[in-house]
């Protein structure tokens, strides 16, 4: 018996509905027609010796038999080749980081993995289709629509395809954050030097997430506590200099003392599931569930209160200053910042 393997194949959706309802054996039928293709050129050993009437017949599927079609040519498959271009693009042309590079391109795959045609031949509908399908968030569906944006009209210069889709409006919903005792009985429940540490350092230096997973010992002046991450240039979002207090210098004194050994250079080496379950533990216990995200939030409220102007908490957060009189007339010098963070006198556990 012939050994058989599986395929995957692109049709119309109406297509295989009707071959369906017909009654066809979609498999066999496609077995049948391709032995007969087969068959039919079995003596010819070129496209180049195809005369006209065999090119022109009906039965004919496509290019030469010579080549493999190129992943354009083929619905459904993205272009590596394209896409590799794409990701160059956003990283030299348009400056954008190594991070949403990635992001966009990942956005970019998925949508012609579902582009029945070659993306030369992709419109308005093709587009309005695949966003209409989408089950996701306002956030997520105004990253997919930028990357979309940014590939047909600066990329494939086909600014017809997108222009009339617009971002979705972002309605104001008040935060409300996360208070100190939660935060302290949240603490309370960590396990590990190296999650008392990440959690400390998210909380009083007001960085990123991938700005502290990032780190390398040689970002951190640790006499003065000082961290100057160097993974963001973009547009909205910077990298300059934070600080930590005492309590997350204690951290991470122990955390450094515990630390074995890793191939990786990084402060805190992490695997891709490590990150995702970071904290699980104290959250199931206290039924809180703190993100990085939601401490950077804690940082700002509490600085904020503390008496800091946006000016500076902004600057520690790595945010882009807004106004003429924050950009060009604030002394951003590392010795008036770290004066300026110690004044403030942030505490946690205390």
């Amino acid at each position: 018996m012939t050994q058989k393997g599986n395929v995957v194949l692109y049709l119309d959706k109406e297509l295989v509905e009707k071959s369906r309802e017909s009654g066809f054996n979609l498999s066999k039928t496609f077995e049948n027609h391709l032995k007969d293709l087969i068959n039919r050129f079995s003596t010819v050993n070129s496209v180049n010796n195809f005369n006209s009437t065999d090119k022109n017949s009906s039965w004919w599927a496509g290019p030469g038999l010579n080549r493999r079609p190129s992943a354009r040519q083929a619905p459904g498959i993205p272009t590596e080749e394209l896409l590799t271009k794409f990701r160059e693009f956003l990283k030299v042309d348009l400056r954008r980081s190594e991070k949403t590079a990635y992001e966009h391109t990942y956005y970019i795959r998925k949508f012609l993995n579902e582009l029945l045609k070659p993306v030369e031949s992709a419109d308005v509908e093709d587009v309005r289709d695949y966003l209409k399908n989408l089950k996701i968030s306002s956030a997520q569906y105004k990253n997919i629509l930028m990357a979309l944006k940014v590939f047909f009209r600066d990329f494939l210069k086909m600014p017809e395809v997108v222009s009339s889709f617009r971002f979705p409006h972002q309605v104001f919903k008040p935060k409300q954050i996360v208070s100190k005792e939660q935060l302290k009985q949240f603490y309370e429940n960590l396990e590990t030097p190296k999650e008392k540490a990440l959690f400390m350092l998210y909380a009083t230096t007001g960085l990123r997430r991938d700005e502290i997973l990032s780190l390398k010992p040689e970002d951190i002046d640790f006499n003065k506590r000082m961290i100057t991450p160097s993974n963001h240039e973009g547009e909205t979002k910077k990298s300059w200099i934070s600080f930590y207090n005492e309590e997350a210098e204690h951290t991470l004194k122990e955390y450094l003392a515990t630390k074995k050994s890793s191939r990786s250079d990084r402060l805190f080496p992490n695997q891709r599931q490590e990150v995702i379950e970071l904290w699980r533990t104290a959250r199931t216990k206290t039924g809180m569930s703190i993100t990085p995200q939601k401490l950077r939030q804690w940082f700002c409220s509490e600085m904020l209160r503390l008496g800091l102007s946006e000016t500076y908490v902004d600057a520690f957060c790595g945010r882009v200053p807004k106004s003429v009189l924050a950009r060009h007339y604030t002394d951003y010098n590392p010795e008036k910042l770290r004066e300026i963070y110690r004044k403030a006198g942030l505490e946690l556990l205390s």
